[in-house]
């Protein structure tokens, strides 16, 4: 199967460990060495409505690619782990 990079752009990621949607694919990243695609990039969730940016982008490598499919790229990736903080209360400082 053939596949264009412009294809591959705003597919939805699914990691098929937990069934979970990663996001959407928006970038990817080539060996210009060997003209090889190396990883897809999928970028962070956005902060409080993007107003204070967005967390890391999510680098997944070619080798954790199990299905390029019509709609979705199955991958076989660990999921992100979600940072759980402490609910401050408004007296605490």
């Amino acid at each position: 199967m053939n596949c264009r990079i412009a294809e591959l752009r705003n597919k939805q990621v699914v990691c098929i460990k937990d069934g979970g949607v990663l996001g959407y694919i928006v970038d990817v990243e080539l060996n210009t060495d060997s003209g090889a695609l190396t990883a897809l990039v999928i970028p962070g969730r956005a902060r409080f409505f993007g107003l204070f940016g967005h967390e890391e982008d999510l680098v997944i490598p070619w080798r954790d690619i199990e299905v390029i499919g019509q709609e979705t790229v199955l991958v076989a990736t660990e999921p992100p782990v979600a940072q759980v903080r402490p609910r401050k209360r408004f007296f605490d400082f």
